[in-house]
């Protein structure tokens, strides 16, 4: 429900609101107030998030021989518990984690996350569900709008922003994007406006340089598009954007992904230099 009010503000500040409209991700003045209200009161609908920390971590061994890729440490804090404070500050506090490789060890680590300020419950995978095939278990624990987050990928979006981009788009998902000139490591999107309307999972070569940088918000209603328990993130997206489902959010901090040895090594140096 929407209802429309006057108010009163000084011009310094209007100017303020008016430089925030970009006719992309903020439409006009109105719903520039809109987002600014959302952040000041630190709320979205959104409370429950799926992060995807499953994975064996392959490119990161010999460490993971070791160490589940949850576990592995960023500046003396295990990299899942860096996702669970990057949620906490937008008041997600219902976690549901898939874990596989290891998961003894993480569940123990983490427990009912009551030490971290979160509810966790999880998805145990007994055998490999993929970029997405948790989705399917997830709808009996996920009701309502959520975000996923891959546990690997460490970045800082403003969520308050990207959910109102979300709810302007009608679609059923939205994925973060960013760029980046090394696409064959990445899963690349072909963009017209909005939409998302083919998506590669690390191309030999691609035209586009605009990539899936780890993090979305679904409907629960994305998970009728997972019919197996082994699938990929690229068919669900691809699935999507024949549908018209499959908005993108284009982000311009820093992305990092950690699940490689360099990457690692870049996300320790920027993690401690405060970058994200």
């Amino acid at each position: 429900m929407v209802e429309r009010v006057t108010i009163t503000v000084k011009q310094d500040v209007l100017k303020r609101l008016d430089n925030m409209v970009d006719r992309r991700n903020i439409r006009n003045r109105s719903h520039a107030i809109e987002v600014m209200l959302s952040r000041a009161f630190g709320k979205t609908d959104i409370d429950t998030a799926l992060i995807l920390a499953g994975g064996e971590g392959v490119n990161l061994r010999p460490i993971t021989y070791e160490i589940p890729k949850p576990l592995i440490p960023i500046n003396g804090r295990p990299i899942l518990e860096h996702q669970i404070r990057m949620l906490k500050k937008y008041d997600i506090r219902n976690l549901v984690v898939s874990v596989g490789y290891m998961k003894e060890k993480v569940m123990e680590h983490f427990g009912n996350g009551s030490n971290f300020g979160v509810s966790i419950e999880y998805i145990a995978e007994d055998k490999p569900f993929g970029t997405a095939g948790c989705l399917m278990p997830a709808k009996e624990l996920i009701r309502n709008r959520f975000v996923m987050v891959n546990v690997d990928t460490l970045l800082n979006p403003d969520l308050y922003e990207m959910h109102e981009f979300h709810k302007s788009q009608g679609t059923l998902a939205t994925v973060l994007l960013s760029t980046s000139s090394e696409t064959k490591n990445y899963g690349v999107a072909k963009m017209r406006g909005n939409r998302v309307v083919h998506f590669k999972e690390k191309p030999a070569r691609s035209t586009s340089n605009i990539i899936n940088a780890g993090l979305c918000i679904f409907e629960p209603g994305v998970s009728d598009y997972v019919t197996r328990q082994k699938f990929m993130i690229e068919e669900l997206f691809n699935r999507l954007a024949r549908d018209g489902q499959l908005s993108g959010y284009v982000y311009d901090g820093m992305v990092l992904d950690a699940g490689s040895h360099d990457g690692y090594e870049r996300a320790i140096r920027a993690m401690k230099g405060g970058e994200v």
